[in-house]
């Protein structure tokens, strides 16, 4: 029988090893008419977190144990010892999602059919650590999941399958991660018996138009209003939950939890980052001064209040109108 290792950390890869499991069971769910086994699920080491430090396990470890799969957790596999007990397994396949590690050449060669990954964008751009928010920050109207065949550079390998989903103007990071983990999903099931009997060939990468993305750190969510009003429309998207964006007034942090750009082709005469109110069908609109254009604040949390929306927000701190964020 088909022996396959599983290899993921967050919530966007549960999914796929959920299909996978229904996957190797029998009936009418059954992939491959052979079966196969799914001998071991890696992720990464337990890590505290919270204040309280306590020890959590992945997304991935709770799945795998809910369905009484054994975990293994060895960290790094540049160790050769954990290279080696890799190996002692005799997988037949290993299938990758957003495990949060760099696989060597040595490992990625060690099953016979290779080392297949669930990549959250539509290669050969946005290869690397955030693609999903990467594609929302550039505005694409398409984004997709791409499953492909590893090598030891960064989402660098041949493509067996791609999947496409419109991208609308309305999607964050947060709402678009479960669709593209489902997709995933749905893509490993479609390529795994065709990869499996030969009828796939991979494609290699168009070196030419691909893209880089990095991991995102808290001071990226740092709202510049010299950008235009759209490009910051989009990061507010892209960058939620994570890191976030923010700008500051009177020396305190204020978040920006959700906004848009306004329809005006014109930007007044005053100062980037410029609050100014205006109004529309009745109702208040706090809109900031950007580079090109104007945006609308709908949703935002001073440092150490709770978030609430722009009506609100206005009516305990009025005076904002007319002064300058930073």
């Amino acid at each position: 029988m088909l022996r396959i290792i599983y290899m993921g950390t967050p919530q966007f890869a549960v999914p796929a090893l959920e299909a996978l499991i229904e996957g190797a069971g029998t009936g009418a769910g059954k992939l491959l008419s052979e079966g196969y086994e799914l001998v071991t699920v890696i992720t990464r080491p337990d890590k505290p977190v919270g204040r309280g430090r306590e020890i959590a396990f992945s997304p991935i470890k709770q799945c795998a144990l809910a369905h009484h799969i054994p975990v293994w957790q060895p960290g790094s596999f540049k160790q050769a010892e954990h290279s080696a007990a890799l190996a002692a397994y005799h997988a037949d396949l290993y299938i990758v999602a957003a495990f949060g590690q760099i696989l060597p050449q040595a490992v990625l060669d060690q099953p016979r059919y290779g080392t297949l990954n669930i990549h959250a964008s539509l290669l050969p751009k946005y290869r690397g650590a955030d693609p999903i928010a990467a594609a929302i920050l550039q505005g694409e109207t398409e984004t997709g999941v791409t499953i492909m065949l590893l090598d030891a550079g960064i989402d660098t390998g041949p493509m067996l399958f791609k999947q496409r989903i419109p991208l609308t103007a309305e999607e964050t990071t947060e709402t678009l991660t479960p669709k593209l983990a489902t997709l995933g999903a749905q893509a490993i099931c479609t390529v795994l018996p065709r990869w499996l009997t030969g009828q796939i060939t991979p494609e290699q990468q168009d070196e030419r138009l691909a893209t880089h993305t990095r991991m995102l750190k808290k001071e990226d969510g740092r709202l510049h209003w010299e950008r235009s009003a759209a490009f910051l429309a989009r990061q507010i998207r892209a960058y939620t939950p994570w890191p976030g964006t923010y700008t500051h007034w009177r020396g305190k942090l204020l978040k920006i939890l959700a906004g848009h750009a306004l329809p005006t082709q014109t930007t007044p005469e005053t100062a980037v980052g410029y609050v100014s109110i205006l109004h529309a069908a009745g109702q208040r609109v706090l809109s900031i001064t950007t580079g090109e254009g104007l945006l609308a604040v709908t949703q935002l949390q001073l440092e150490g209040k709770k978030a609430t929306g722009a009506e609100e927000f206005l009516r305990g701190y009025g005076q904002i109108n007319g002064e300058q964020l930073s």
